[in-house]
C-alpha cells in the first residue's frame, strides 16, 4: 500500500497532512540526540550536579508509573498541537528540534550523571524501576529531556482555542507530575528539571517571535510533497 493511501486510511482523521513527516522527525531527532550523545560520550568524565535538596527527596518507586506512561501523554499532546494549524505547528516543531540541539550541546560539553539507589524488592514497581535503570543509563541528565518534552506538551496548547480548558489544566498538572517522578525515581536532580523548563520556554519564545521557523517549514513542505504527495496548500 502506498504511503499516501495508508495515511488516508489510518491517520488522516488525527494527524494533518502538513505535520506527518515533521512529527516523525521530532521522534528521530530526539532519539538521535539522546542515544547518539550517550554513545559518543561513553568514555568521557561525567559530573554529578546534585544539590542539597536532592538528597532530601525520598526514593518512591511507585512514581515509576508516571515516568513510563508519560510517553503516551507526549504522543497525544504532540498530535493535538499538530492540529492547531500549519503556522503554529511549524513554530512548535522548530522549537522542539532547536531544544534538542541545545540539549546535545550540554550533553557533549558537560556530561552529567548521578548515583541511583539500590532497588530492593520483587514487586511490580521495583521491577519497573529496574527496567528503567537498565534501559536508561544515568547520563545525559542536564537538562532533563523527560521534563523538557512534558513542558512542551503544555506550552504547545496553553493558548489554544481548540483544546478545552480542563485538558490544559490536566496537561500542566501532569507535566508537573512527570517532574516529580524524575525526582522520586532518582532519574534526575532538581537542576535538571529547571534546565528542561528554561530551554523549552526559551526555544518556544524564539520561534514564536521570529521568522526562523519558516526555514523548517520550507524543508518539511518539500519533503511532504516528495514523500507523501502533499502540496503546499493542503
Amino acid at each position: 500500500m502506498k504511503l499516501g493511501l495508508w495515511y488516508r486510511k489510518y491517520l488522516e482523521k488525527w494527524i494533518p497532512k502538513y505535520s506527518i513527516f515533521s512529527l516523525i522527525t521530532c521522534f528521530l531527532v530526539n532519539s538521535a540526540v539522546y542515544w547518539g550523545t550517550q554513545k559518543a560520550m561513553r568514555d568521557a568524565v561525567h559530573y554529578d550536579v546534585s544539590i542539597w535538596i536532592d538528597s532530601k527527596i525520598p526514593f518512591v518507586k511507585e512514581w515509576v508509573v508516571i515516568y513510563i506512561i508519560c510517553y503516551v501523554f507526549w504522543l497525544i499532546n504532540y498530535i493535538l498541537i499538530s492540529q492547531e494549524g500549519k503556522e503554529l505547528w511549524y513554530r512548535f516543531v522548530s522549537a522542539d528540534i532547536m531544544s534538542r540541539l541545545v540539549c546535545a550541546l550540554f550533553f557533549v560539553s558537560y556530561p552529567t550523571t548521578n548515583i541511583r539507589p539500590e532497588v530492593i524488592g520483587s514487586d511490580l514497581f521495583s521491577k519497573l524501576v529496574l527496567f528503567v535503570y537498565q534501559m536508561d543509563s544515568p547520563t545525559n541528565l542536564f537538562p532533563s529531556i523527560h521534563c523538557l518534552v512534558s513542558w512542551f506538551c503544555f506550552i504547545g496548547i496553553r493558548n489554544s482555542k481548540k483544546v478545552p480548558f480542563g485538558y490544559k489544566v490536566f496537561s500542566a498538572i501532569f507535566a508537573m507530575m512527570v517532574f516529580a517522578s524524575t525526582q522520586f525515581v532518582k532519574q534526575h536532580g532538581v537542576i535538571d528539571i529547571a534546565g528542561g523548563i528554561i530551554i523549552a520556554e526559551f526555544c518556544f519564545y524564539i520561534m514564536n517571535h521570529t521568522k526562523v521557523y519558516r526555514i523548517t517549514e520550507r524543508i518539511f513542505e518539500c519533503l511532504n510533497q516528495k514523500i507523501f504527495g502533499v502540496t503546499y496548500n493542503e
